[in-house]
């Protein structure tokens, strides 16, 4: 029997995708350039940033593709944790670029350099128009997908970085402080490892297949418990197979005089529309039915 195909969240944001990766693709060479020309590290920080948004949207574009193609006999659920795949390695990399943004911060607090601040500064404005850009084409989609929620976290980080980058420009050109470029290099990168690090348990949260977070499991065993005819809920579990895709697998002993079809529509009904899960496996069984395994 052939199942309908179930989209991920993501899909439905595959046009906005593709216009904030045009800005970030766009923007991305104009400031290598100018970071390299002007010698800002701020600069280059948060191009190393735009360089992860770019590969993070492709990943994310790509993770669609991946997730809309039919399962087979070696993939019975296809492709969909590809998605959270692509969230977890857009964590990794914004924790290796925050981490060389910091060592090089350092270095430059030691024996800061001589920047061109103006330039920098123009850069930068600019910059901060582009990811508003992003940010308004992704945030709608950045609650329902874990994996735009990576892309759409390193748009935001990308707009901090730009502001800083704008302040710390303005410093030098005011003031010539040019400790301002490695300060705010430093406040870019602690900036996003606590949401880096947020995204990276998510996605691995899902690929242990854990508890979704939007599902009561406590209220989703009584619900099924208070089902006329079921005596008891055992081997109950939820998890996730991507950005709005819940299953859950049950089995319910219910009495002899239960309709089993009556039940599973039942069951079925009080999963999906109140629990919002959208893959539903429940096996029924008769009382004293002996069930191998641990019981949850």
């Amino acid at each position: 029997m052939s199942h309908t195909h179930i989209a991920s969240n993501t899909a439905r944001h595959r046009g906005r995708l593709k216009g904030a990766l045009a800005l970030t693709s766009a923007f991305l060479i104009l400031e290598v350039v100018a970071g390299f020309m002007t010698g800002s590290l701020a600069l280059l920080a948060d191009a190393g940033h735009m360089l992860t948004d770019v590969g993070g949207l492709g990943l994310a574009l790509f993770a669609i593709w991946m997730t809309e193609r039919p399962a087979t006999p070696l993939r019975t659920y296809g492709y969909y944790r590809v998605e959270i795949l692509a969230a977890l390695a857009n964590a990794v990399v914004l924790l290796l670029v925050s981490g060389v943004v910091l060592l090089e911060a350092y270095q430059r607090f030691r024996q800061p350099p001589t920047v061109a601040s103006l330039p920098m500064l123009a850069v930068a404005v600019v910059g901060l128009l582009v990811n508003a850009g992003s940010i308004m084409l992704l945030r709608s989609g950045s609650s329902e997908s874990l994996n735009l929620k990576g892309a759409y976290f390193e748009v935001l980080s990308d707009a901090i970085s730009s502001v800083g980058v704008i302040v710390a420009a303005g410093v030098m050109w005011w003031t010539g402080w040019y400790y301002a470029d490695p300060l705010v290099s430093a406040g870019i990168g602690l900036f996003i490892l606590p949401r880096t690090w947020r995204l990276m348990g998510d996605a691995v949260g899902v690929l242990l297949e854990g508890t979704p977070a939007d599902v009561n499991l406590a209220n989703l065993r009584r619900a099924l418990e208070d089902l006329k005819g079921v005596q008891d809920v055992h081997d109950l579990h939820v998890w996730t197979l991507t950005s709005g895709v819940n299953a859950l697998s049950a089995h319910l002993v219910a009495d002899t005089r239960t309709s089993v079809g009556g039940l599973l529509a039942e069951a079925r009904r009080c999963a999906t529309h109140e629990f919002k899960i959208t893959h539903v496996t429940i096996q029924i069984e008769p009382p004293n039915w002996h069930c191998d395994g641990p019981h949850l």
